[in-house]
């Protein structure tokens, strides 16, 4: 068996197929793990859930902030946006509309696997170990699968947005504890160390790659304060950083597809990269 991580897809869903075809990707015998971001902004999004779908077993995903974004406007509580061309969903039946949300919610936050293998689509908060963010994110994902049984997905999913509280406490609590771990899971970039408090703030505006060196100075990408003894953590969401940590242990696979770069798939645990250049008009 071969196990594939692919970067964002986000709708590319022509990429993702000629690349599987590339390394010979066989659904009996391989795996793919998506680090997220599966829809929004390219240009077949219905297509990209359906291929996952209909791979069974064979696929394991991590949900993104895009792909949270597609469940609140399923859940009726977000205005799909034009540039997020999720026409296609947005006008199926209310059943299949269901059917796509019923899948979603069941997606983890984050995986770990039993070789060392760690995947979340933003990266791990830097005053977590890793287990304790396996907790917290399977915690947050058994909270969003309860609010869909008790049909209160949509309250629970509107409840999600914002930037606050944008420092992390054990003693947080509710809405704003669950809100804190998906931003740190989906959104987070960059941290702010300040010195005085256990823990460090997430800053969820500054996007910019840190080689541009248009930051602030006092902000620090989360994966330089990061430590993941023993594991490889893979992460996309940044496309800005096209891969590069300048760690072997923290790995980038958002190479920006759909901005026109391409679509990467990283071979585990050898670390083979094969990517393919985007052949849409994304």
């Amino acid at each position: 068996m071969s196990r594939y991580i692919v970067g964002d897809i986000q709708g590319c869903a022509t990429e993702l197929k000629l690349l599987l075809q590339q390394v010979g990707f066989d659904p009996s015998f391989d795996q793919l793990w998506c680090v997220g971001d599966l829809v929004g902004r390219g240009p077949d999004s219905l297509a990209c859930l359906q291929f996952l779908h209909d791979l069974g077993s064979s696929a394991k995903v991590v949900l993104g902030n895009h792909d949270l974004n597609l469940m609140a406007i399923l859940a009726g509580v977000r205005a799909a946006h034009p540039s997020d061309k999720l026409d296609a969903i947005v006008a199926l039946p209310q059943l299949e509309q269901q059917h796509w949300l019923a899948w979603l919610v069941q997606q983890p936050l984050m995986l770990t696997s039993n070789d060392g293998l760690v995947m979340s689509h933003a990266g791990i908060y830097p005053w977590w170990s890793l287990a304790e963010a396996q907790d917290y994110a399977d915690e947050t994902s058994s909270a969003l699968q309860q609010a869909w049984q008790q049909q209160q997905l949509g309250e629970w999913l509107a409840s999600m947005y914002g930037n606050e509280p944008n420092r992390w406490h054990p003693d947080l609590s509710g809405a704003d504890r669950h809100r804190f771990i998906i931003n740190a899971l989906t959104r987070m970039r960059y941290c702010r160390v300040t010195p005085s408090y256990d823990y460090g703030e997430l800053e969820l505006t500054c996007k910019t790659a840190p080689q541009q060196q248009r930051h602030p100075s006092d902000l620090v990408p989360w994966y330089e304060l990061t430590e993941v003894t023993d594991n490889c953590l893979v992460f996309g969401h940044w496309a800005a950083l096209m891969g590069q940590t300048q760690r072997d242990d923290v790995i980038g696979l958002d190479t920006g597809c759909v901005w026109g770069n391409q679509l990467t798939l990283l071979r585990w645990p050898t670390g083979e990269i094969v990517s393919l250049p985007c052949q849409s008009d994304c």
